[in-house]
């Protein structure tokens, strides 16, 4: 996202009569959302989650509230905030610097969950969402390919033919009780074109607590690996849970190592804040030195038997900021959120602008492009009782497009994505099938 700098010139102008242009030529996105987020206070979920305990939530339906105006298309394409990380990678001459950054890139990916407790809506069978660039260098174009399961393909490459990036990805939901989780299926690929190297990983479980009753929080956890399949280097991350006391919150601890196996450096960090590397004899060092300062605090029955009756999981107390381990580098530090973020879903500054309907685009736009959804745009601009009955309407256009599919025995067919196998990692995949920039939309499906 580029803002301008107080000390840089504000002077802008008017293009057709809407987009903002800077006095250099690179166009101004939207700073703020048209209507302030509509409070969830007055709402339960619980007379529809209560008989979900335990079972695969993709098919139920959720009152509009616990949305936020965003499609799961448009979140994925959150991954390129932080795309500086995949240039800075590029340009390394070093594979090991170049899997640091990767790993910071990797970890960007998931920054923006942070405090977003809202839901992305489902995508629609055949929805898309395109998003270029030139300031940052890419364009990115995704598709649902699959309803019942969920599965959203995307597609990204460098504008300077640096790069590509692409997935599927397969959010598998389930609710416990007091919370719901999302466990990620699906691979993510990054080939790095002038390296000829190729890295996959998949992204940690999320979990949102007190979906019933309590403030809601979100962590990340779980063991991501990245490997590279040109040079056998493998980064292994570990998103902690909160544990004990809430001391392991967002935490990420992780090493880098090669064919052979042998530690090249160690990475920590909190995937909300920042991400270091530095020497595993560093490392070792100073966590031997911070085990003799200090001594766990033995937790009391009467402490254990509070934390079994709670009715809400209180979220942990989030501790200091990142302890800097002397000779560490910094690899990646989030960036600020606009200061009306919290009446704007938690949004970052790239979340707001990707919405964004700017005059003339719908000529240019697939017809099938997450912005032209009237339930999303209504519940953008506040007006939700509006867009929870388009909402019911898409949906219910979208089973009656099934069973006239089922009835005629005519199966869907994807546009710009198609089944295939995973080049670097043998299994299942969606792979691109190029042309969408053509924008040659004859055909495709309507669907809003």
């Amino acid at each position: 996202m580029l803002d301008l700098e107080p000390h840089q010139s504000n002077k802008t102008e008017k293009h057709n009569g809407e987009t903002e242009i800077q006095e250099n030529g690179i166009k101004r996105h939207r700073t703020s959302l048209p209507a302030p987020m509509f409070s969830r206070s007055d709402f339960s979920v619980w007379s529809i989650l209560k008989k979900c305990i335990g079972l695969e939530l993709s098919k139920i339906t959720m009152p509009i509230v616990f949305n936020e105006p965003l499609s799961f298309l448009q979140r994925i394409t959150e991954y390129m905030e932080h795309i500086y990380l995949i240039n800075k990678a590029c340009s390394h001459t070093d594979p090991l610097e170049r899997m640091q950054a990767v790993a910071a890139f990797a970890v960007s990916a998931v920054a923006s969950q942070w405090e977003r407790t809202g839901k992305p809506f489902n995508p629609l069978l055949g929805e898309t969402y395109e998003l270029t660039r030139e300031d940052l260098g890419f364009r990115f174009i995704s598709e649902q390919v699959s309803h019942h399961p969920p599965i959203s393909a995307f597609y990204s490459e460098g504008l300077n033919k640096d790069f590509i990036f692409h997935g599927s990805i397969y959010p598998k939901l389930k609710f416990w009780g007091k919370s719901i989780e999302a466990e990620p299926r699906g691979t993510i690929t990054l080939e790095l074109l002038k390296h000829n190297e190729a890295y996959t990983w998949t992204n940690p479980t999320c979990c949102v607590h007190n979906v019933i009753i309590g403030k809601l929080w979100l962590e990340q956890y779980g063991v991501v690996e990245i490997i590279n399949h040109s040079t056998g280097d493998k980064c292994v991350l570990n998103f902690k849970p909160y544990g004990l006391f809430g001391k392991e919150l967002h935490r990420v601890e992780g090493y880098i190592q090669d064919k052979n196996r042998k530690k090249l450096c160690v990475i920590y960090g909190k995937w909300t804040e920042c991400l270091w590397c530095t020497h595993p004899t560093t490392y070792e060092t100073y966590k031997k030195n911070e085990k003799r300062g200090s001594e766990p605090k033995k937790k009391s029955s009467e402490e254990d038997l509070k934390s079994e009756n709670d009715e809400a999981d209180d979220m942990p107390e989030v501790q200091d900021s990142v302890q800097f381990i002397p000779g560490s580098k910094l690899l990646w530090r989030i960036n600020c959120r606009p200061p009306n973020s919290s009446q704007m879903y938690n949004f970052t500054s790239f979340a707001v602008s990707l919405n964004e309907l700017e005059k003339g685009m719908e000529a240019i736009l697939a017809p099938t492009d997450c912005r032209l959804r009237p339930d999303i745009r209504n519940m953008e601009n506040g007006n939700m009782d509006v867009a929870s009955r388009e909402k019911e309407r898409l949906e219910e256009k979208q089973r009656a497009a099934r069973k006239e599919r089922a009835k005629d025995e005519v199966e869907w067919h994807t546009r710009w994505f198609h089944q295939g196998t995973n080049p670097y990692t043998g299994t299942p995949d969606w792979l691109y099938s190029g042309g969408y920039f053509d924008r040659n939309f004859s055909d495709c499906p309507d669907i809003y």
